[in-house]
């Protein structure tokens, strides 16, 4: 690979991770609803902290990343130090974020994500220790995943739905990690345009949703295309596209409505990770792992300089445990040798 193409690949790696943050810590301090959050805080246009009667992340300072990005980097070490996805990898990679936030104790995990720990501790099949999960705990790490695919859509996907497999073995969730995952590999592509991406979204869904356990759920390819509908509804303001994707997609847990709002995010930011961020907050609910999501895609696009210096320096000084280039560089480095394999 030639040296300008690989600037352009770190670029665009680095993007992703940091916008993965970006997004999370900024969605950390929302609340419950739209109407609830511009109340409390007006618009969040820059990090600030969480107050202390919010319902999950009370007293975290501003700029702090929450489980969402934690668990992306831990999956990530283990991808950096395999060469590659690998389903044990990732039981690892849970096991030791689990135990580093203090496991059983912390209250911050969610359902599905807990269930499959205790599982995978039980000794329960790594293919059977996720049956059941629904949520979107899979999707908010499957960036990452993405990150080592340039322009391999269908790789993205298939590795992301394997990395659901320990806590999230249900076709919904599956769909959604790997809509993350897809829709990252393209935005890696030099000349992707947004529109691309967001098919890819939907494509690798589809891909994903055939690769998890039967369970209840709507779909999120078919949900993924109701949000982008929504966000670029010609009648109304972004204030309004985001109530109705609020009212029509949700912002919850599930990951039937998570991955599609923060698809529908990428849409109305029009792939500015900045704008995402700020419109993920806005949009609230589970807001820090829609942010986590639409800002990963939306930095892997524009790439890193998309996301402003002191942004990037204030995640570093908030999250000092984590190192954001040490990461990204290891990421670019198993990109590099997965493009230099011949097809």
């Amino acid at each position: 690979m030639q040296a300008r193409s690989t600037s352009s690949l770190r670029s665009k790696i680095y993007g992703g991770l940091y916008g993965q943050a970006l997004g999370d810590a900024f969605g950390m301090p929302a609340l419950l609803s739209p109407a609830q959050t511009r109340a409390r805080f007006g618009q969040i246009a820059h990090f600030i902290p969480a107050p202390d009667d919010h319902p999950v992340h009370g007293g975290l300072p501003a700029g702090r990343i929450t489980d969402d990005t934690e668990q992306a980097i831990w999956l990530a070490r283990e991808i950096i130090r395999a060469g590659g996805v690998t389903l044990e990898g990732t039981a690892r990679a849970l096991l030791s974020w689990y135990d580093a936030i203090g496991g059983d104790a912390c209250p911050f995990v969610g359902p599905s994500t807990r269930r499959g720990i205790a599982k995978i501790r039980a000794g329960i099949d790594l293919r059977h220790s996720g049956l059941g999960g629904d949520t979107n705990g899979a999707a908010m790490r499957a960036s990452v995943v993405g990150l080592i695919h340039p322009g391999d859509v269908e790789a993205a996907a298939r590795d992301a739905a394997l990395t659901a497999l320990p806590t999230h073995n249900t076709h919904v969730a599956c769909a959604a990690a790997a809509a993350v995952a897809g829709a990252v590999a393209c935005a890696l592509r030099p000349d992707a345009e947004l529109r691309d991406i967001l098919a890819a979204s939907i494509t690798a869904a589809q891909i994903g949703e055939k690769l998890g356990a039967p369970a209840l759920g709507a779909s999120v390819a078919r949900r993924i295309e109701l949000a982008i509908s929504l966000a670029r509804d010609e009648i109304g303001d972004d204030r309004s596209r985001l109530q109705a994707i609020y009212d029509l997609i949700g912002t919850g847990l599930p990951a039937s409505e998570a991955t599609p709002a923060a698809m529908g995010v990428v849409a109305l930011a029009d792939g500015d990770p900045m704008r995402a961020a700020m419109l993920a907050a806005e949009l609230s609910g589970d807001a820090d792992t829609i942010g986590a999501m639409a800002c990963a895609v939306c930095g892997a696009w524009r790439g890193i300089e998309a996301i402003p210096i002191e942004m990037r320096q204030a995640l570093r000084d908030a999250n000092p445990d984590y190192d954001f280039d040490a990461v990204a560089e290891g990421l670019l480095q198993v990109a590099l040798q997965a493009s230099s394999k011949p097809a």
